[in-house]
């Protein structure tokens, strides 16, 4: 499959790419809860909950993710490109006891 295909088409399965602010914050870690996402930890420390990611994102303030949905749960997906190192699966957990 060629490198075109291979960002474009998982970028059919998002609701909503926002654009970024110049200042948005990218996400470093996930929190999770019995295996689940349930929180990001963004570049400038904050840690948020599932929820308040996918409304920052919204809102341009969080880069590199497109927003999706599983039901009526919606959460974010890195936007695909050709480093896997940014990819959110490849992201550490954190350990934070408000959303753990």
């Amino acid at each position: 499959m060629n490198t075109e295909m291979r960002t474009e088409l998982p970028k059919l399965a998002m609701d909503e790419i926002p654009t970024p602010a110049a200042d948005a914050a990218s996400i470093t870690g996930l929190v999770k809860k019995s295996g689940k996402i349930s929180g990001y930890q963004l570049s400038d420390n904050r840690i948020v909950s599932r929820e308040e990611g996918v409304a920052l994102a919204k809102n341009g303030q969080i880069k590199g993710v497109g927003v999706a949905h599983n039901g009526d749960t919606e959460y974010l997906k890195s936007i695909p490109d050709d480093s896997e190192s940014n990819n959110l699966s490849s992201l550490p957990t954190v350990r934070v006891n408000e959303f753990s």
